[in-house]
């Protein structure tokens, strides 16, 4: 895929974070992406709706593709993510086999793409996935230092 549909795909991972944020959530979406270019999961963080620790975006938008598929190795798919995975969900992505993870803004303080670990690449582990990241990254950074900001002007947490 090229530039322009990362962007694309993006934008619709965006989207689906600002409608997090909308609900109170901390603004992160994902989709799957099949080879034809078929949306086949998508989600929206919902741990405090949920109130389930492992509802993030990335999960949700994985099983719903597992689920549409009807089969749980996601191979020839690409999973589009507004923030950088954590590595709850990059032992996620791992093991439903997702050959390419796009993400929008890194996480210094959770990231296990390339800010704290690189398990998405790690030689040592039996799959490995090409890694894009930074797309969009700015509307992503500027979506969640938003949503924290007003966070902090309520008092929450």
């Amino acid at each position: 895929m090229d530039a322009a549909a990362h962007n694309m795909y993006m934008k619709i991972a965006l989207d689906l974070a600002g409608a997090a944020a909308a609900e109170g959530e901390v603004p992160v979406g994902a989709i799957v992406v099949n080879k034809d270019g078929k949306i086949i999961g998508t989600g929206a963080n919902r741990r405090e709706t949920d109130q389930d620790p492992i509802a993030h975006a990335e999960i949700l938008a994985i099983a719903q593709a597992a689920n549409q598929i009807g089969f749980w190795r996601l191979e020839e798919t690409t999973l589009y993510v507004t923030l950088e995975p954590c590595p709850m969900c990059a032992g996620a992505i791992l093991n439903a086999r997702i050959p390419r993870v796009v993400y929008g803004a890194t996480d210094p303080k959770a990231g296990a793409v390339e800010s704290l670990y690189h398990l998405l690449t790690d030689d040592r582990l039996n799959h490995r996935c090409e890694v894009i990241g930074g797309i969009q990254a700015e509307e992503a950074a500027n979506l969640l230092s938003t949503f924290f900001q007003e966070l902090r002007k309520q008092g929450k947490k």
